[in-house]
């Protein structure tokens, strides 16, 4: 078995799960890949010996056959691991070591048991939609994709915004708000859920819209079918808006007319036996924690 290794940081809270995940690897035969930052950060500030271990990087990457791809932080980190994902072509799995992580979902305590079940098979993959920048395409480096959400919001005033939003051409609505969500229903437990959206199954083939702060109180969130095409046309005072792509933002002009579809891609993401997505919200909601439960 081959597996690479990614995260963006290494803080010191961190170091034992790296050691027993090393330990774990060793101990097991498994072949292992660190990314090139975390190699260098544990060989450099915490004397753990990475010289002989083999590094990729974003373009190395996509030489590697990996079987699966290990994101260690939140949630965040494992949205920025997306584009390895999909340059190696290996299922992700995500080891928590942020605050609620519903996509790195693996918790420290139940480290090795999970690793274990990795080796023996006892897991499922799960294909996870996700959103495709059609214009303009070009915007964040080329890579044109994202796993959670595109959002528009205001940027140089306390001024609301106006967000023309049309469905295959078609009106819809203008809202008026601070911003406005357009979610994959991966990302309806992220940004959208935090504004009131709704919760909805990863495998829903939909879209989630949700207002950020809506001057009118008749707008609700609203989920489309995921084989439409989504087009925003954002006016307001000032000169630009600020558009991001999960983990990504940039301000764009108000001239900039923004549209996205469903990808033609979809992510791997590996779901351990017994943690399904219920249990997840349970246990990171904390549904059930009444006591008269």
């Amino acid at each position: 078995m081959r597996i690479a290794v990614y995260g963006t940081e290494v803080r010191e809270e961190f170091i034992p799960i790296y050691k027993r995940i090393l330990s774990f690897f060793k101990l097991n035969s498994i072949e292992y890949f660190l990314h090139q930052n975390i190699g260098q950060i544990l060989n450099s500030l915490y004397s753990i010996k990475t010289t002989e271990i083999a590094v990729f990087d974003e373009k190395s990457i996509e030489s590697l056959s990996v079987d699966f791809l290990i994101s260690i932080g939140g949630d965040g980190t494992f949205l920025s691991a997306v584009s390895y994902s999909i340059s190696c072509n290996a299922p992700m799995v995500g080891i928590n070591c942020g605050r609620l992580g519903f996509l790195a979902d693996i918790s420290s305590e139940n480290l090795e048991a999970a690793l274990d079940q990795l080796v023996n098979g006892d897991y499922m993959i799960e294909k996870r939609s996700m959103l495709e920048l059609i214009e303009p395409k070009q915007l964040f480096e080329g890579f044109p994709f994202a796993l959670n959400e595109l959002t528009v919001h205001k940027l140089d005033n306390s001024s609301m915004i106006k967000i023309e939003t049309f469905i295959n051409g078609e009106f819809l609505s203008n809202y008026w708000a601070d911003g406005l969500i357009v979610g994959t229903p991966t990302g309806s437990t992220a940004y959208s859920l935090s504004v009131g959206g709704p919760i909805v199954m990863p495998d829903l083939a939909g879209f989630l819209i949700t207002p950020i702060a809506p001057h009118n109180l008749t707008v609700r969130p609203f989920v489309v079918p995921d084989n439409v095409e989504v087009e925003l046309r954002v006016e307001g005072r000032g000169n630009q808006f600020l558009v991001s792509f999960d983990h990504r933002s940039a301000p764009l002009d108000f001239s900039t007319h923004i549209k996205i579809r469903k990808a033609n891609t979809s992510i791997p993401v590996v779901k351990l036996q017994k943690q399904s997505f219920y249990t997840t919200l349970r246990e990171k909601l904390m549904w059930g924690a009444d006591r008269r439960n």
